[in-house]
């Protein structure tokens, strides 16, 4: 038997050219497939378009909650802008203080039941002597006073969880006398206690200083009064315009140099005024060195400028200056009796809310640490707590 031979065409591969002979069968199992799931999807949508236009749908959403929580929490309530600061001692600068402390609400009304508070602010050097005669003071007023004590930084103070000064120490700097250290200070206390959107009026007092009246006869007076008390006179002697630098000008003018005394009481509008001061505060600190005594001069004069129709032109603190001296006197043990404070009392005359009035001051200083005791001893009779 002879093999047939086929001759092959020259350069190609036999089987290759087999293969290429082969026909292909389509995939009659996959197509069927792809015919059933377009059927379906088609009988699913005609479905889903007959119950919205039917019925309608209520889309029910779940709440997603992000999985990471935000360095700070957003104020979702009112009572989160009002709250005072929980804790006086902050890590703001001074520049950030005095910013923070400068928002003033542009609607006046407040839309809470608020009601307005005395801040009292205590320049010490340390400790606080005469404590236990203010306690008695505050005593059943809570709510309607706030405490604020600035002493010298190195200063620990340490009241009982039951005091009213327990934790209301704020971050200090030192302050000198006659310095602008010492207007830092009294801005510095003033602007933490505006933190506090309820205090309304703001009294400095010394750790020398008690009140005169009970609580109720204070907070009367000062939450009546239409101006704020702050001695602001024009002195032509060597101790007023004789300290005045002509540098001052133009911001301030010889006319319009101020003296008073440092202690002070100041409404809300007032101590944003002294807190917001860029435009005074750089010539005073410049041109009104020691021997200027520029804690004498720097709050009369720009207030004056700024608001003299709101001040009262005095003071409500009682000194004695009758000694002499560069400091007014000071008062111990000896000198507390009930005639030492009938004579207080008595002895003045002054004018407020613009008519005549037999009470003209409401604390007093200097009194030492020894005073204490018969302080507490007659205050009962004498000072109505």
């Amino acid at each position: 038997m002879q093999s047939r031979v086929v001759p092959l065409e020259e350069g190609k591969d036999p089987a290759v050219s087999i293969k290429a002979s082969q026909s292909k069968p389509f995939p009659i199992r996959l197509l069927q497939l792809f015919l059933l799931f377009l059927a379906l999807c088609m009988a699913f949508s005609i479905i889903s378009m007959y119950t919205i236009k039917r019925f309608g749908v209520q889309s029910s959403r779940t709440a997603v909650k992000p999985a990471f929580k935000p360095c700070f929490d957003e104020p979702d309530t009112l009572d989160r802008w009002i709250r005072p600061p929980s804790d006086l001692l902050h890590k703001m600068s001074d520049k950030e203080l005095f910013w923070r402390a400068s928002f003033v609400p542009g609607i006046k009304k407040y839309p809470f039941k608020r009601i307005p508070k005395i801040a009292f602010m205590f320049l010490t050097k340390g400790p606080l002597p005469l404590a236990p005669l203010w306690e008695r003071f505050l005593k059943g007023h809570e709510g309607l006073y706030s405490v604020y004590i600035h002493p010298l930084p190195t200063f620990e103070a340490k009241f009982p969880s039951s005091s009213v000064f327990h934790r209301r120490q704020i971050p200090s700097q030192v302050a000198e006398w006659g310095r602008m250290s010492m207007c830092d200070a009294e801005r510095r206390l003033l602007a933490n206690a505006l933190l506090d959107i309820s205090n309304e009026r703001f009294v400095l007092v010394s750790e020398s200083c008690i009140p005169l009246y009970n609580f109720s006869v204070i907070y009367d007076y000062i939450m009546r009064s239409k101006y704020s008390f702050i001695g602001a006179f024009d002195d032509h002697g060597p101790y007023g315009r004789g300290r005045y630098n002509e540098n001052m000008a133009p911001e301030v003018s010889i006319t319009q140099w101020r003296k008073g005394s440092q202690w002070f009481e100041l409404n809300r509008k007032l101590a944003v005024k002294v807190v917001e001061d860029a435009r005074y505060y750089p010539k005073f600190e410049e041109f009104c060195k020691p021997s200027c005594y520029v804690d004498e001069h720097y709050f009369p004069t720009m207030l004056t400028i700024e608001a003299a129709p709101l001040l009262a032109n005095r003071t409500l603190t009682w000194v004695d200056w009758s000694r002499g001296g560069a400091h007014p006197a000071t008062f111990g043990r000896a000198d507390i009796t009930e005639e030492f404070f009938k004579k207080i009392h008595e002895d003045t005359h002054c004018v407020y809310n613009n008519q005549s009035s037999p009470v003209c001051f409401l604390f007093a200083r200097k009194f030492a640490p020894s005073a204490l005791e018969p302080l507490l001893h007659v205050s009962q009779n004498v000072l109505g707590f």
